[in-house]
């Protein structure tokens, strides 16, 4: 039978570490319904004694949430305890984490203390925790850099002491995954009492080897994982929950399982971006926007004959509707002919060789082909070409001034105006265009790009925007934010499907 790992998420309290991604209350307990509904075990809220604010979200989140453990962080300090366990009074399920620095560096510099005191400290603050709450976890901060016999004095320490979890965190991200690994299993070999707490991983990506040392720590005896959404948290961030969630359940060999329902990732994965205003990077592992799509034509036509041929992971185990073929001037024969077949369209022989000619021309010149580009290849003119135009757009905002945008659109055409006031100009011209197009449209994604440098920069703006469940992906370039904001979602609507 199969182990279990646990997963300990630490989106709110470490990731949210992050200069300028901190959440309201209202926010946070929005994420944490989110990862109750994933399926985490803990939820780390938050480190009361920082701030109120921070306290009253512990409290509110162990409220509105029901079945996984609430988590809270302290130092090795009694006011520290006292306030987390106050925090933590309405949680149904709830742990204090407390800890203190073990390296020579943190006992000599933040410390200016000695190894033994230091051995006191971390016994006392668990000991004290006791006294609220059954499961206590301790963190020995920058375990990385300590070395393993005083570490293990101190783990076996504060395992006698009452530590039902003990947290072997990489704080700078220094260690190589054979040195962290070789550190779990130098615990899991000397300490004594060692399977009276489940040891876990805390690793951070300063040197990108997060996720790497995190599952080292796994193959050699940790059992929970401490992660983060995104893999989002101070400097480079922490180990990724997405990855370490998705290599467990690839890797059979492993012999282990969780209890995250892992369809739910990629919405959870866009939650947090969207409400901590950090955008994943299109080429992160999992969730990227580029992770499920191919643009090589090797790749392509690999794909297209078995999706196993590069793809490990069936884009729907993650929540993802499916992989993405991308033309581009690396693109195939057999990529195009699929494009056209999922348009209407089907070719084959000479006729192929000659609209893939056009094709390697025009993908010479534009970074990505679109469904209009084809059909036009193909000599079929496109239903929907030109069946939205943007003919003026006006925005007037400033200090003190409620933005309004007022927009003419042709459709089919015919000739419409409107005007909508908003938070912002991009906010009021995207009002006034909902009140033209009769459809409900929900804006689930909105990024913006610089294409060059200088003080007519253009910008271009990715734009996700969901019609009748249906995602559709827009683009819009122009040196006006505003206009090429209205210009992305004119492209969505072009695309609906009727």
């Amino acid at each position: 039978m199969s182990d279990r790992l646990y997963i300990f998420d630490t989106t709110l309290r470490d990731g949210e570490q992050v200069p300028g991604c901190q959440l309201n209350t209202v926010e946070k307990i929005q994420v944490a319904k989110q990862l109750e509904s994933l399926g985490v075990d803990v939820i780390e809220a938050g480190f009361p004694i920082s701030s109120p604010g921070d306290f009253n979200s512990v409290r509110e989140i162990s409220k509105a949430v029901t079945w996984p453990t609430i988590c809270a962080l302290t130092r090795a300090v009694q006011k520290d305890i006292d306030v987390a366990a106050d925090a933590l009074m309405y949680a149904k399920n709830k742990r204090i984490h407390t800890g203190i620095g073990t390296s020579d560096s943190h006992i000599k510099y933040k410390f200016n203390s000695n190894r033994e005191e230091i051995i006191e400290r971390a016994v006392a603050a668990v000991k004290y925790a006791r006294r609220y709450v059954e499961d206590v976890e301790f963190y020995a901060e920058d375990a990385g850099r300590t070395d393993n016999e005083y570490l293990a004095r101190v783990v076996e320490a504060v395992i006698k002491a009452g530590a039902t979890v003990v947290n072997i965190p990489d704080t700078t991200g220094y260690c190589l995954p054979s040195e962290y690994g070789a550190k779990i299993k130098y615990l899991m070999e000397h300490v004594d009492g060692i399977h009276n707490a489940i040891i876990s991983t805390h690793c951070h990506n300063d040197l990108g080897m997060a996720t790497a040392n995190t599952i080292s720590g796994v193959i050699n005896g940790a059992r929970q994982v401490e992660v983060t959404i995104n893999g989002i948290g101070e400097r480079a961030g922490n180990t990724s929950l997405e990855e370490i969630a998705m290599i467990v359940k690839c890797h059979h060999d492993i012999d282990i399982n969780t209890n995250i329902n892992t369809q739910k990732i990629y919405s959870t994965s866009r939650m947090v971006s969207s409400l901590m205003n950090m955008p994943v990077q299109p080429n992160k592992a999992i969730v990227g926007r580029n992770a499920f799509a191919h643009s090589s034509g090797i790749h392509q036509d690999g794909v297209l004959k078995n999706v196993q041929t590069y793809e490990i992971i069936d884009p729907k185990e993650v929540g993802i509707d499916d992989n993405a073929i991308v033309l581009t001037a690396r693109s195939g024969r057999a990529a195009l002919k699929h494009r056209l077949h999922v348009l209407g369209v089907d070719v084959d022989g000479e006729k192929l060789d000659s609209i893939y000619q056009d094709f390697l021309k025009l993908a010479d010149k534009k970074k990505e082909i679109n469904d209009d580009d084809i059909l036009l290849l193909a000599g079929v003119s496109s239903a929907r070409e030109n069946n939205v135009k943007v003919e003026f757009l006006q925005v007037t905002s400033g200090v003190g001034v409620k933005p309004v945008a007022s927009i003419g659109l042709m459709i089919a055409n015919e000739h419409f105006e409107a005007a909508a006031t908003g938070n912002g100009p991009v906010d009021a011209a995207i009002n006034a265009l909902k009140k033209i197009i009769s459809r409900h449209m929900t804006l689930k994604e909105f990024t913006i790009q610089a294409i060059n440098k200088g003080s007519d920069d253009m910008c271009k703006v990715h734009m996700q925007v969901e019609c009748e469940e249906q995602i559709y992906y827009g683009f819009g370039a122009s040196t006006d934010i505003v206009a090429a904001s209205v210009e992305a979602y004119v492209d969505c609507i072009n695309k609906f499907r009727k």
